[in-house]
């Protein structure tokens, strides 16, 4: 049996940990998303606009009615004209929204947030005009969707 080699960490290859983030950019991230999740529920494409960067890839794999093990992607324009067109006016009947704010700092952050109708984990980048998401990943919550 022969001795594992040890290979000495160099420390310039350690990037230190991202500080905790401030309450201001948490409430800014929160925002953000309020916008997006809010702005999708009561139709108001302009909230929706606000928080999604040009560049958004939303995604979900799965998610049809016959479980077809497809990847969806939407856009920021699309989602931004199928909220002008009212396609998630869905009555949040009981749940609140959840948000967690997973990492937060140096321009990016990591959000998962649960609502009555569906689980996302979101990606943002904090431009010149504030948060934007640029990255989302969405399931439909449990007893939701059209497998229900």
């Amino acid at each position: 049996m022969t001795d594992a080699v040890q290979i000495p960490i160099q420390e310039a290859w350690i990037t230190p940990s991202t500080p905790p983030p401030t309450d201001e950019e948490r409430a800014a991230v929160e925002a953000c998303v309020r916008d997006y999740f809010e702005g999708w529920f009561e139709g108001d494409p302009i909230r929706m606009e606000r928080a999604l960067h040009p560049g958004l890839a939303k995604r979900c794999y799965g998610q049809t009615v016959d479980r077809a093990p497809v990847l969806i992607t939407d856009t920021a324009e699309g989602m931004i004209e199928a909220t002008r067109a009212g396609s998630g006016r869905i009555r949040a009947g009981g749940r609140p929204m959840q948000i967690e704010v997973v990492d937060a700092g140096r321009g990016i952050a990591t959000v998962v947030v649960r609502s009555e109708h569906y689980h996302e984990y979101l990606h943002l980048v904090q431009t010149p005009e504030g948060w934007r998401i640029v990255n989302a990943l969405w399931r439909w919550a449990d007893g939701h969707g059209p497998r229900a």
